[in-house]
């Protein structure tokens, strides 16, 4: 099967959004089947991806797979079942823009009167009239606003599911909206990420320990995500080789900072690690000097309690370093389930075996870490691999985690929301041998509210 146009493909990526917004699979199923588009089995698995964004989105992801004729089929589908404004701007960009598709043009989507999401439950008495943005031009999409024209070109991108909502009124077309309520639900989904910078960044590097083995390979790691937050519009800092009472000292600071200028706080913490006893987070980070300093009193120093003025925002840990001293062998699964992928040969462990005393661990002194605490809000903690088990890092070319993190960031942060760009960590990582034999699974402790959207940086795209 010959592969796709890559102009094609651009041109379905940078619709996505106005595709999933009007489309319904289930109405142009039949016609993709019998042009041979897609077998029964592929748009039965479109059907079961979820709710109707989730199966058009799917749909879209499947069929740029589908090979060159797959576009125009589309296209064709689109015209013979009610789509045809939908067809007509897909193929004027597929005519007019022969390598890079252009912006949407400016078009109308008839609203309703806004609602006032304070008041939800008062609807105005009497039938809000449908009123067009601009009258006398009649299409399904709608056009940028004279302050989103002015806006940072950051903000200007299509995402998969972003929801571009306003904080005060929701005017919506009735056929994707009936629901006042409905109305309310989606002005909460997305947390705001606009503030230019949009935050502050701590990257706190251990690599050469005393008593402990050094950690080669964490530098590259660093020089990534440094980079790597620094393009999402990130004041960084990092911090190397710091003791334990030193990394206490740096999220001491950074609670104390004013942050409301800013949308989001990023910690990222590059150690050697073990697993601890825990109420909340599990797991603990090295400093330099061999003394631990538990996942749970780092996430403590910016919860809403001490740091006031990141309240309801998030705060993300980034955290390359081990759950433990247990190695994950895996279990055998069928071939067609993963594509193995081997590891470096310079593999090494993020390990330092369990403490068998919990003394050393002991947080009493710290006046933030109270058993008290109510459960954190607005907090996401992503380890790079599972409690209790270690995390592989190569010599050459850094830590498993951070080098696909980074690239998913990359590739991704442009359409994808955080926690769908950690499952895709997962898979990556999940699929990772270390000497042939061992494995790593990452995970997170999620306590975000919405979903998270980055600044994604100018130019940045979808893969093809």
């Amino acid at each position: 099967m010959c592969r796709m146009d890559p102009r094609h493909k651009k041109i379905l990526q940078y619709n996505r959004i106005n595709i999933v917004k009007v489309l319904d699979p289930s109405k142009i199923s039949g016609e993709l089947l019998k042009r041979g588009i897609f077998s029964q089995d592929m748009m039965d698995e479109i059907t079961k991806s979820g709710t109707r964004r989730d199966q058009a989105r799917q749909l879209i992801r499947d069929l740029e797979t589908r090979g060159a004729k797959a576009f125009p089929a589309f296209l064709e589908c689109l015209s013979g079942c009610g789509y045809q404004d939908l067809a007509d701007l897909l193929q004027k960009e597929n005519q007019t823009s022969p390598h890079h598709p252009g912006r949407l043009p400016p078009v109308d989507l008839p609203i309703y009167n806004p609602i006032d999401i304070r008041r939800p439950d008062r609807v105005p008495g009497p039938q809000p009239k449908e009123v067009p943005l601009h009258p006398g031009e009649s299409n399904v999409f709608p056009a940028p606003s004279p302050g989103e024209r002015e806006t940072d070109c950051r903000t200007r991108r299509t995402r998969r599911d972003s929801l571009q909502v306003s904080d005060t009124q929701v005017p919506v077309h009735r056929e994707l909206c009936p629901c006042p309520v409905a109305v309310l639900k989606l002005s909460f989904q997305t947390y705001k990420m606009d503030a230019s910078p949009c935050g502050l960044c701590l990257i706190i590097n251990n690599v050469e320990f005393r008593q402990l083995s050094d950690r080669s390979g964490s530098d590259i790691d660093c020089d990534k995500l440094e980079r790597r937050f620094r393009s999402l519009n990130f004041i960084v800092t990092v911090r190397r080789n710091l003791k334990q009472k030193q990394i206490k000292m740096e999220l001491s600071s950074l609670a104390k900072k004013d942050h409301s200028g800013y949308d989001c706080c990023v910690v990222v913490l590059l150690s050697h690690g073990a697993e601890v006893s825990h109420n909340r987070f599990p797991g603990a980070v090295y400093g330099v000097d061999a003394l631990p300093v538990p996942v749970q009193l780092i996430t403590n120093y910016l919860n809403g309690q001490n740091c006031p003025s990141l309240q309801s925002k998030p705060k993300l840990f980034f955290i390359q370093a081990c759950g433990g001293d247990e190695k994950d062998t895996g279990f055998e699964v069928s071939p067609d389930e993963v594509e193995p992928r081997p590891g470096g040969a310079d593999d090494q462990m993020d390990a330092i075996p369990t403490s068998s005393s919990s003394d050393s661990l002991s947080t009493s002194d710290e006046p933030d870490a109270r058993t008290s605490l109510p459960t954190p809000s607005d907090i996401l903690v992503s380890y790079s691999t599972f409690p209790g088990y270690v995390s592989w890092r190569d010599t050459q070319a850094g830590s498993w985690y951070v080098e696909n993190l980074d690239r998913i960031l990359e590739e991704n942060a442009a359409t994808d929301d955080l926690v769908t760009m950690l499952m895709m960590v997962n898979d990556v990582v999940s699929q990772n041998s270390a000497k042939g034999l061992y494995k790593q699974m990452p995970g997170s402790f999620n306590f975000l509210r919405k979903h998270l959207y980055f600044q994604a940086p100018p130019g940045s795209r979808s893969p093809a």
